[in-house]
Parts: C-alpha cells; structure tokens; sequence
C-alpha cells in the first residue's frame, strides 16, 4: 500500500474512531438513564484515577462533562488510528473484536494499572452494557472497506 493510500486509511480509521466514541456516549446516556449502567468509565476515571482526577478538577465544573467526553472521543480516535495501522483483515467480526480487545485491556491492565476497582465494583449489567458499546464501538471503526474505486464511483 503507498503511503499516501496508507496515510488516507489511518485518517479515515481516525474519523471513524472519533465517531464511534461518540456512538458509544449516546449509548451509555440510554444506559445510564435506564439504570443499566452506574456510571461511564471516563467519568469514573475523572473523578477517581491519579493521574486524571487532579487534571480534571483544574477544569471549571461547568465544563468537566465536556472536557471528560472531549478526552473519550480523542481515545476513541486514537483506538480508530491504532486499528487502521495494524488490522489488516477487514471481516465482519474484526471490529467487534476489536473493541472487545479494547475493553478488556482496559478492564485488565488500565484498571489496575492506575489503582481503580471498579471493574471488580461493577454490576454484572454494567459490564455487558460497557462490553456492549465497546462492539458497537469495533462495529463502527470497522465500517464497510471504502477503496479508491468505490469512492470514484460514487
């Protein structure tokens, strides 16, 4: 693949990423409006994480909400640019997978990592719901394969 085509995918995997983060935020407010979720992860990483809580309370509290959902779709791009550069195979189950992997990385490693037990905290329909908008996160980064081809058809 040229560098210039390789550099496209990256980008579109991005925007595809960003989006699928915000998927996921109007997913978790159903979720959490419906009491299926106590909480998202970004907001309990705001308020309990080392590294982010004290960043966070830096920000006037009219708009933490926003800086923290900001923060998750800048992730969200960043897992879209990771998958464009190292998934290569384009089935349906990939992104899905994908966003799986995600989440149990973050379950496994991330949690720990930073000293949160909310993984261990978590209601057993919490975590379906969060492994949930996680595949549905996979499913949209993944999208449907655009080539060069397809886009000059229209």
């Amino acid at each position: 693949m040229s560098g210039e085509r390789r550099r496209g995918e990256t980008s579109r995997s991005v925007t595809r990423g960003i989006f699928a983060a915000m998927a996921m935020t109007g997913m978790r407010k159903v979720t959490t409006g419906l009491g299926l979720l106590e909480e998202t992860p970004p907001v309990e990483m705001a308020k309990s994480a080392p590294v982010f809580a004290p960043l966070i309370r830096r920000v006037p509290p009219k708009y933490q909400p926003e800086v923290i959902e900001l923060v998750h779709w800048l992730y969200g791009g960043v897992g879209g640019a990771a998958y464009g550069r190292l998934v290569r195979s384009r089935r349906a189950w990939v992104g899905p997978a994908y966003g799986l992997g995600i989440w149990a990385a973050f379950e496994t490693g991330v949690v720990p990592m930073l000293g949160l037990d909310q993984a261990g905290e978590r209601k057993l329909t919490s975590r379906v719901f969060v492994a949930l908008d996680h595949v549905l996160y996979g499913l949209i980064l993944a999208g449907e394969p655009t080539s060069p081809e397809r886009l000059a058809r229209g």
